[in-house]
């Protein structure tokens, strides 16, 4: 594939550039159909016209300057009003829409260190379960926060007992998910929140997947833990617009319970040439499009389309639930209490798989399916949407079929993507995995990108590699598992 290395002297014709531009999804995911079960939220083409329209009635204003543009100030505030009316806060919840999960979590990182320094913190430290978002983990790289993960219980949540143990007097908060990505447990919100208020410190909640979807499962009648403002001792909470809120990509909002909390978040400078500057969130410039659609979704949504879409998203969950344990050899991991679930092998928890589950992976892609493989345990993640519902027999049907192919040829188990996987995941020097996703990703955002594999990192690849997936990004994907750890958010 040619890259372009600069801009063409003469203009092309418009519709040729956008006849262009459609040539390059050739090899896209095929999320339209339910092949793929993460990063796009989609709810209908209807919807998604519309939502086309409202991003563009604002294409070109800049949220950077709220007394210019009053119009997006305002929706910014119904988008958290109405987002923290949901969760149940009240009239002095305060918030900010964000680019996404990520900022999100690093504004209340940011927030919380502030407020720690502000009380003679000098080495802040926060404490997060070992499944909270790898965002978590980048905010303390950005910001100088040490993370300090604490250990989960045999149901994959948030060991309590472990969190208290682990606070000292530079801790500045606490973290807890509704639910967690890897296997989609909510934590014990409410007994982390009561030590929270014991120990007089913050919580954040990561809700960003699940921010717009718990709600409406409980309006259902499906029981779900406490674990928003209701809970006391939660002080804040993230939850993505741009997931089951269905708005488009770049909008997210990040609540406090109130300004005493969100004051910490915002960065002032009173002595720059350029006069006084104030931003509330990490960029300058913020596309008034992304608040527009954000605020035109959940108002053309409304709470009786969130119920529906939420209902159609159960129907598929429960059968994935139900059919996944049936295949032999297969087993749903841990109780997920949400819209999330993963699948492993019979065994996994022992040590002693039945089946290799990245060999099953890989069969399931080769059929197209895009398959979210993680690791700790060996497993394969769903986000399961509502238009999953119309390809759950599909799938549990290609499921069925690759691990049967597995159980009956195990000797592929040592070959390709599936030994990669395995080693990748027993390698004790893991510093070996991070210097070849370096290499990748200094390949994808060089200036003159490769989106071919390079013969001289044909050792980071497996042989089957070049036959299956052309494209680098795809190597994230099959050779490191990082995929999602990379772009999800």
């Amino acid at each position: 594939m040619d890259i372009k290395q600069r801009i063409p002297e003469r203009a092309a014709p418009f519709d040729d550039i956008l006849a262009e531009m459609a040539s390059y999804r050739t090899n896209d995911a095929d999320w339209k159909g339910g092949k793929v079960w993460s990063l796009v939220y989609h709810a209908g083409d209807e919807f998604s016209e519309f939502l086309k329209r409202a991003h563009n009635l604002y294409f070109s204003e800049n949220a950077l300057n709220p007394m210019a543009f009053k119009s997006l100030r305002r929706m910014e505030a119904e988008v958290v009003r109405m987002t923290a009316s949901m969760l149940h806060g009240d009239e002095q919840v305060a918030g900010t829409m964000t680019t996404g999960g990520t900022e999100s979590i690093l504004m209340a990182v940011k927030c919380y260190r502030e407020r720690g320094k502000a009380r003679g913190i000098k080495q802040p430290e926060m404490i997060a379960p070992e499944s909270a978002h790898v965002a978590f983990e980048k905010a303390a790289h950005y910001f100088g926060v040490k993370l300090r993960k604490a250990p989960l219980d045999r149901n994959y949540k948030a060991d309590v007992d472990e969190m208290r143990r682990m606070i000292n007097r530079n801790t500045v908060m606490l973290v807890a998910s509704a639910p967690q990505y890897p296997q989609g447990v909510i934590d014990p919100i409410e007994a982390i929140g009561a030590l929270a208020q014991e120990k007089a410190l913050p919580l954040h909640v990561d809700s960003c997947i699940g921010g717009f979807v718990l709600p409406w499962i409980e309006r259902l009648g499906r029981p779900v833990p406490l674990w928003d403002f209701r809970v006391p001792g939660v002080t804040s909470i993230s939850a993505d617009v741009h997931k089951y809120g269905f708005s488009p990509k770049g909008a997210s909002v990040v609540a406090y319970r109130s300004m005493e909390y969100l004051k910490h978040q915002f960065f002032i400078s009173t002595d720059w040439s350029g006069g006084v500057y104030a931003s509330a969130t990490m960029p300058g410039t913020r596309p008034g499009g992304c608040i527009s659609a954000a605020w035109a979704a959940m108002v053309g949504m409304g709470e009786e389309g969130y119920l529906r879409h939420t209902a159609e998203m159960l129907d598929a969950f429960d059968a994935l639930r139900a059919g996944i344990p049936k295949i032999p050899g297969l087993v749903v991991v841990g109780q997920p209490e949400a819209s999330l679930l993963a699948w492993s092998s019979e065994g996994h928890e022992t040590g002693k798989p039945r089946l290799d589950v990245y060999a099953v992976a890989e069969q399931m892609a080769a059929r197209g399916w895009t398959v979210d493989r993680q690791q700790y345990p060996a497993s394969v993640h769903l986000t399961v949407m509502s238009n999953h519902r119309k390809a759950v027999d599909a799938y549990l049907e290609d499921l069925r079929a690759s691990a049967a192919h597995v159980a009956a040829h195990p000797e592929e188990n040592s070959q390709g993507n599936a030994a990669m996987y395995g080693l990748m995941a027993k390698v004790p020097v893991r510093a070996f995995v991070r210097q070849g996703v370096q290499k990748v990703m200094e390949s994808l955002y060089a200036p003159n990108p490769k989106f071919e594999p390079d013969p001289e990192d044909s050792h980071l690849l497996p042989e089957r590699f070049r036959r299956y997936e052309p494209h680098v990004i795809r190597a994230i994907d099959t050779v490191f598992d990082l995929k999602t750890r990379i772009t999800r958010r």
